[in-house]
Parts: C-alpha cells; sequence; structure tokens
C-alpha cells in the first residue's frame, strides 16, 4: 500500500494498474527496451515503473515538472527509444535502441561539476542496495515514511517508496513543497519519518512552534550548514543521515546524528577507501562485489570507528597559495553571524595566490561587506576570508538544495549577482 497525499492506493490496485498499462503500452515479460517516463501524477508513474520493472526494461524516470523539449532531450541522452510523456502513447525518439543485458534505473547525474551523464543500474543492484539498507538500518521499523522528495529520484524512490515497502510499511508520498501542507500532515502520523532535502527540513525546522519537534527527520543529498544543523537537529527527536552517488546508491547511514560532517557507517555489501583523518583527506572510492570502483570526487576520511566524514567536493575546494579551503568552513561561520540566513563561497581567480574565495550571501537585512569582512577576519584563517564579499536576495539552489559552485562562480563572473543597496 502506498499513500499519495490524501488517498490510499492499495497493493491491488497497482497491480491492477501496472497490468492495464502493460497492455496498453505493449510491454511483455523479458521484453527489454529503454523508456524515459515524465508522468505529472505519482500514482500513475509508479504503475508504469512498476510494469517497466516487471518486463525487465530499463527506465528513465523524469520530474513531473520538466517541459516535454528538456524532457526529450534527457530521454535521447540516456539512449531511450521512447518517451511517455503524460500519455501512455509514446513518442518514439531518434535514438540507436542499447541492447541491456537486463533491466536497468537510468538516472541522469546532476551535472554540478560538468556535463549531466547518465547512469545504469541493474534491477539486481537495486535489489541488493534495498535488502542491504533494510537489514542494517534497523532503527525506522516502528516509524512511518514520509516522502516529501520527488519519487523519480532516487532518494524517495528507492529509499523511500522500495524500502518501506520491503519492510512491509505505508509509505506517505507528499506532492507539495508547501511547508505548512507538510507540518499538518507529520502531525497526523504516529511517528513519522520524514525523508526531504535539507532546505526544506530547514524551513521546517524555523516555522515549527517552540517545544515542538517532529519525530524523526532522514537528510540526504548536501552538507547542512552547521546553523541549519543546530537548527533542525534541535526541531527533531531523532535524525539520521544517508550519503550515496548516482552510481553507487546509498553508501554509508548514519543512524544518530551528531555533527553535520558524519555521513555515517558504510552499508556492508560496499567497501570506501578515502583518507584516515581530516589532515590526511582523500577522495572516497567506492567498491562493491563486482563492477569497477566509483570515483565519487568528493573529500573525506574514515575515522577509527568507521564513520564516514565528508568535507567538501574535490572540484569546490580551493586552493590558496597552496593552502586548501574547504567551502563549508567559510559558509559555516559566516552563517553564524547575526542576521545572515544563507551564505556560498566559491572559487575566483587571482593572478597573485592562484586562487581565492569569494562569497555571495543573503540576509533579513542589508548588512555591509566590511562588517561581513570584520566577522570573518575573527573568524576565519587568513587564507579563508574571501576577497570579494557580495549580498544577494537568495543564495541560488537547485531544486533538491543542493549548490553549484561551478555554476554560481559562473554567473557571478558573467555580472549576474546585483549588489544590495539599503533603501533610503
Amino acid at each position: 500500500m502506498i499513500r499519495i497525499d490524501d488517498r490510499l492506493y492499495e497493493r491491488a490496485y497497482f497491480e491492477e494498474s501496472s497490468a492495464r498499462f502493460a497492455r496498453e503500452t505493449g510491454l511483455s515479460d523479458g521484453q527489454g527496451g529503454r523508456y524515459a517516463v515524465c508522468f505529472p501524477e505519482t500514482a500513475d508513474w509508479l504503475s508504469l515503473f512498476f510494469a517497466m520493472r516487471k518486463a525487465g526494461a530499463s527506465v528513465l524516470p523524469i520530474h513531473p515538472h520538466t517541459p516535454l523539449p528538456a524532457a526529450r532531450k534527457l530521454a535521447i541522452g540516456a539512449g531511450c527509444t521512447q518517451l511517455f510523456y503524460n500519455s501512455l502513447t509514446p513518442e518514439m525518439l531518434q535514438t540507436v535502441a542499447r541492447p541491456d543485458s537486463e533491466g536497468q534505473l537510468l538516472q541522469m547525474s546532476s551535472g554540478t561539476t560538468g556535463a549531466a551523464k547518465c547512469v545504469a543500474r541493474s534491477w539486481a543492484e537495486i535489489d541488493r542496495e534495498v535488502e542491504t539498507y533494510v537489514r542494517t538500518f534497523r532503527e525506522p521499523e516502528d516509524m512511518t515514511p514520509v516522502i516529501a522528495c520527488p519519487t523519480t529520484h532516487s532518494y524517495g524512490l528507492i529509499c523511500g517508496i522500495l524500502v518501506a515497502l520491503q519492510r512491509g510499511q505505508t509509505p506517505v508520498v507528499v506532492n507539495t513543497a508547501n511547508p505548512k501542507y507538510l507540518m499538518g500532515k507529520l502531525r497526523d502520523i504516529e511517528r513519522p519519518l520524514l525523508y526531504s532535502s535539507p532546505a526544506i527540513l530547514n524551513t521546517l525546522a524555523r516555522l515549527l512552534p517552540a517545544g515542538e519537534k517532529i519525530h524523526a527527520i532522514m537528510t540526504s543529498g548536501t552538507l547542512l550548514p552547521d546553523p541549519w544543523f543546530a537548527q533542525v537537529r534541535s526541531a527533531s527527536r531523532f535524525m539520521f543521515q544517508q550519503y550515496g552517488c548516482s552510481e553507487s546508491g546509498c553508501i554509508a547511514i548514519n543512524p544518530e546524528v551528531t555533527s553535520a560532517g558524519d555521513m555515517g557507517f558504510v552499508l556492508p555489501h560496499l567497501r570506501a577507501q578515502t583518507g584516515r583523518s581530516r589532515d590526511d583527506a582523500a577522495e572516497i572510492v567506492v567498491s562493491g562485489d563486482a563492477g569497477a570502483a566509483v570515483h565519487t570526487r568528493d573529500l573525506g576520511y574514515l575515522r577509527d570507528d568507521g564513520m564516514l566524514v565528508f568535507l567538501s567536493r574535490m572540484d569546490d575546494m580551493i586552493n590558496v597559495s597552496g593552502l586548501n579551503v574547504y567551502p563549508g568552513d567559510v559558509e559555516d561561520a559566516v552563517m553564524a553571524m547575526p542576521g545572515v540566513t544563507d551564505a556560498v563561497a566559491f572559487r575566483k581567480s587571482d593572478r597573485f595566490a592562484g586562487e581565492r574565495v569569494a562569497l555571495l550571501f543573503s540576509a533579513s537585512e542589508i548588512v555591509a561587506p566590511p562588517a561581513v569582512r570584520e566577522w570573518c577576519i575573527a573568524n576565519l584563517a587568513s587564507h579563508q576570508l574571501p576577497m570579494e564579499i557580495l549580498q544577494v536576495d537568495a543564495v541560488p539552489r537547485q531544486a533538491n538544495g543542493k549548490i553549484s559552485r561551478r555554476e554560481i562562480a559562473a554567473r557571478h563572473a558573467a555580472g549576474e549577482f546585483r549588489k544590495l543597496e539599503a533603501a533610503e
């Protein structure tokens, strides 16, 4: 069973609708093929997903708000031959059919460090991830998963829906990002476990009345800035965190989060190689029982107790005269300044130091850049100090709450961000 917003869909519903969709689309067991799906209704998308998976086909889920031209581009990029866009009558695509040896879940990487690419994982790999996730992460067994994130993303689809069904739970899918509606749903559920993005979790934590707590939350996707982490942690009875990537799925889970950078313990079907301390940080490289090692392009280390600690994206790290600057350290310091609501540090070329730190920040009122710089001087080392500081209305974040520092640096270089001035 799956509850979507205010409607409960029984298992029989999905069995019947999946069988009907298979007939109408001509799917048959063992048929294979690559298909892209972009449906506005979650129940329809999931019905077609279950049908395609049963048929041994490969599926590219596309976010329901994606315009047709963009959906078509994603489908072609993933090598799909058909695009189901709000209809069971597919658009035939001019692509060369790829003979997959087995059905796969297709995902397009975020492209935050370059061009997006198609990542394919077999259904056997997905099953292995779900089985290990359920067997290892036992804390939520008596909780109800509330999925307030896209079910077309592996976080919501695999870790939210498929894990819940494997546990015999009834997941609740919330299709709106309206925080007040979401709070109401959480209050109606006994022992909810909320799967959502850091940005939504932070918004909920700020809106919760004093003394009220969310039973449990799961965060993933991007590192919570320290001020956000403190607020979210204090607003929840239980806080979990998971870390993963498109190529490997969920890599590690933290069943009791006490620090934002503590990603968790590596799931037993995977192995992680990285540094041994903050001063000896290295790229996190993941391998499993089969397949090539996955280079995550993330910097981190493993503590003696097995906790995997994340420091920064390798592509985000800023090298100032040979000294490494982790953008998160700068952002945490700036966001601890009274009135500052968000911040992003990024790389800017400098002819003397090679690279320097630049900073965009938002605040509840106009803050003079010299005041921010003085705050930074008191809280950061000299090589961490931003050379350029600019206040904006809102720091640009992606729909999942992530920041693309590469994109922000390019937009900044193009002069897209205007300086805020105090009202006369």
